[in-house]
């Protein structure tokens, strides 16, 4: 002999029941939870408005028009990485190389592949900035001259 064993379309009886029981004790669960959390369980099932961030810059990444030419500069970042940046939208456009502490001094390394860079920079603009490469950053040499020596052997300005 031979049972089949199927399954019920639609809840089970068990379960229906079980239901039943909670939707007719509804009002007492939730005393009893709000008595059991000093009121914390309804207090959590109320809609909390969403807070409105206060002090927040909003930067629209698409200011530029399409059309308009890029307006390229050079900067160094806080963590010391030398860029070609789009002044119209603020979008890098090269990542030129590095300002790094070798020795106790800062040192400029170029974006090649023979320094490491997973990314380097294109050949015509390598090549323009192959002077620079490893030059060390004192006295006359600071930051600032390396943004204009950079902007002057690119034409940017």
């Amino acid at each position: 002999m031979v049972e089949i064993i199927s399954k019920r379309d639609g809840p089970r009886r068990e379960d229906a029941a079980l239901r039943r029981l909670l939707s007719e004790n509804r009002t007492t669960i939730t005393r009893l939870a709000d008595q059991f959390s000093a009121g914390a369980y309804s207090a959590s099932k109320v809609a909390k408005p969403k807070p409105q961030p206060k002090g927040l810059i909003f930067h629209d990444m698409s200011a530029g028009a399409p059309s308009e030419e890029p307006l390229a500069r050079i900067r160094v970042s806080l963590n010391g990485r030398v860029i070609m940046v789009d002044e119209n939208t603020s979008r890098q456009l090269h990542h030129l190389g590095q300002i790094t502490t070798r020795d106790g001094g800062e040192v400029f390394v170029l974006a090649t592949s023979e320094n490491g860079f997973f990314a380097p920079l294109d050949e015509p603009i390598a090549t323009l900035l192959a002077g620079l490469d490893n030059q060390t950053l004192s006295g006359d040499h600071t930051e600032e001259w390396l943004v204009a020596e950079i902007g002057r052997r690119l034409d940017l300005e």
